[in-house]
């Protein structure tokens, strides 16, 4: 299996039915995980926050939620298949849920959110939503994270939907881990507020063509600017700083003929990221 590094963030250059198998054999396995779905965003900040860059070298796994970044492994190489975003994949795991009665918990999102998004959620029978949670987390840990992570640890979930926005739901996920280790925690960003009907998702075609971040500013214009306007555009300088990097290394590989469980069995058992 390949991988590609944009910065300082690797990414598995998998198709979306690897990804959502990758997630279920961590379920399986019952070892726990962490997955998380860098954008642009994402890179940018990890240049300058090391517990973010830290969260992501300890990802089981690293998909893609952006269509740049896309576009941009095909100058790195391997090109990733496809954009995986949080908010397309969550459904499907919610699906896998129901048929495979895999026991979820909600954290994150305003206030109401998580509850109203898990009110919509078992409407489909066999979904079995088991806490929610929408605390305020820093990204210091706090006596409140301890109490949040010993209400999820209780309520003993296979599947943790945490969207908290990046990078506090990347650290905090990397955070809890040691003390939910039978739980695959899957940062999720705006996906909590996309099920609870608080914020449109942007048309396909919108994301296809690499504008969805547009469709997100002009909703949210006042939380948004200065993410898109003025953070990202920094991802330009970081993309051509990898581009002429040597090679080998941005690229790292795995030879095996049974993905992904075998790859999620080695990141399962806490293998790192070259």
């Amino acid at each position: 299996m390949n991988r590609v590094r944009i910065g300082r963030i690797w990414i598995d250059a998998v198709t979306f039915d690897e990804a959502l198998e990758g997630v279920a054999a961590l379920v399986h396995m019952g070892n726990g995980g962490s997955v998380f779905t860098p954008n642009v965003d994402h890179v940018v900040n990890a240049e300058t926050n090391d517990a973010l860059s830290e969260a992501y070298c300890s990802a089981s796994f690293s998909f893609v939620d952006g269509q740049p970044l896309v576009w941009a492994s095909r100058l790195l190489r391997p090109a990733l298949p496809a954009k995986i975003s949080g908010s397309d994949l969550v459904p499907s795991l919610l699906e896998r849920a129901a048929r495979e009665s895999w026991r979820v918990y909600l954290l994150g999102g305003g206030v109401g959110v998580a509850a109203t998004a898990a009110d919509r959620i078992q409407r489909a029978p066999g979904v079995n939503v088991v806490g929610v949670d929408a605390p305020p987390i820093a990204l210091q840990t706090s006596n409140e994270e301890r109490a949040v992570i010993e209400r999820i640890r209780e309520a003993e979930p296979d599947l943790l939907l945490v969207g908290l926005g990046s990078p506090k739901q990347e650290v905090f996920i990397h955070r809890a881990r040691a003390r939910l280790p039978r739980t695959v925690a899957i940062g999720v960003g705006a996906t909590l507020d996309f099920l609870a009907g608080r914020v449109w998702r942007a048309p396909g075609w919108v994301s296809r063509v690499g504008l969805e971040w547009l469709f997100r500013l002009l909703q949210e214009p006042r939380r948004l600017t200065r993410r898109y306007l003025w953070n990202d555009p920094r991802f330009i300088a970081i993309f051509f700083r990898t581009l002429v990097a040597h090679r080998t290394s941005r690229l790292a590989g795995e030879a095996t003929e049974a993905l992904p469980l075998d790859l999620a069995s080695k990141r399962a058992a806490g293998g790192e990221r070259s």
